[in-house]
């Protein structure tokens, strides 16, 4: 599968290889959705797919609508935590950060719906683009909308991204302009209904998302070694008690927690696909005490990183 990371089963004992999401440092999404010439990706997901049951943080140029087909899910983009039902959907801004997890280790079936907003105003500088789309896609106050059904407009939403899953799943020869037109349906409604909120929070909240995605790239660019607090606060101008702030804010865990959680996660190429040793693993990753860092996997994964190796290469032969 195309920009996969393969690793053992999860807690569960599920057969199924897992994946993650891959990014640049600045964790941009590599993952391309759709084509040049049909800019559009909508698939079926779920959440069992990914390690841990969670997609990790990304951004991504595109626009995304999610529908939960079965099962519910935490979602979250910049500061916003929502808790998606079965038949609920949410919109997911250009550029916002966002990340999925399970709720209580059970299972969510998703439709992801993405696409460059170029598949609704055609070309550059056209009137629909700078009358409809861009207030819209560039207001970064306006991060994401969930679709609860606790307005009637929610319903029609909805019923277009089911629309949206039938035509993946049935041979039209007419699937892409149908896939076109549901989508300028989609942002006819979205433009028409969506809340006007305060402007003069705009440039802040751009501050602090692009603070963030500068404290991502600056981990992901020095998780080998030892990150000092003082050093990364100084990198976003910020002093260090506001960096801890601002980042726990955004992404809901501590700076500490991520630091941990994704030198674990980066860890697992070496464990899973090569014979360097755990010790040599968790030096690695910015790991100083290879105790620690067993003692950290074991928490996050369920099993020590030997298990978890003794297990991949186990499957693998299978």
């Amino acid at each position: 599968m195309e920009n996969a990371i393969y690793t053992p089963d999860n807690l569960q004992g599920k057969a199924s290889d897992k994946i993650q999401i891959i990014t640049d440092p600045s964790q941009k999404e590599l993952k391309e959705h759709g084509s040049y010439q049909f800019p559009v990706l909508v698939s079926e997901e779920t959440l069992s797919r990914y390690t841990s049951g969670v997609f990790l943080w990304h951004w991504h140029k595109e626009i995304e609508f999610t529908l939960v087909l079965s099962g519910n899910m935490f979602y979250q983009v910049n500061e916003d935590i929502y808790y998606l039902s079965e038949g609920e959907a949410l919109f997911g801004n250009s550029n916002t950060l966002h990340t999925g997890r399970m709720d209580k280790n059970k299972d969510c079936r998703y439709l992801s719906v993405t696409f460059d907003s170029k598949i609704i105003y055609g070309y550059e500088g056209s009137l629909i683009q700078n009358k409809y789309v861009n207030p819209l896609q560039q207001d970064i106050s306006f991060s994401s909308l969930h679709f609860d059904l606790s307005e009637t407009w929610h319903k029609e939403v909805i019923g277009h991204l089911q629309k949206l899953y039938e035509i993946t799943e049935q041979d039209n020869c007419y699937r892409e302009l149908d896939t076109q037109l549901l989508l300028l349906k989609l942002w006819r409604i979205l433009v028409s209904n969506r809340p006007h909120q305060v402007k003069e929070t705009k440039k802040f909240e751009e501050l602090n998302v692009r603070r963030i995605k500068q404290i991502l790239t600056y981990v992901e660019n020095n998780y080998t070694v030892k990150i000092e607090l003082e050093d990364l606060a100084r990198h976003i101008n910020l002093c260090k008690s506001e960096c801890c702030r601002l980042f726990k804010r955004y992404m809901g865990i501590s700076l500490f927690e991520y630091i941990i959680e994704y030198r674990i996660e980066k860890s697992l190429l070496n464990v899973t696909g090569s014979d360097i040793s755990i010790t040599e693993t968790a030096l690695t990753v910015g790991f100083s005490d290879p105790n620690y860092y067993s003692k950290v996997f074991r928490k996050l994964k369920g099993c020590s990183p030997t298990k978890y190796r003794l297990e991949y290469h186990t499957r693998m032969k299978d």
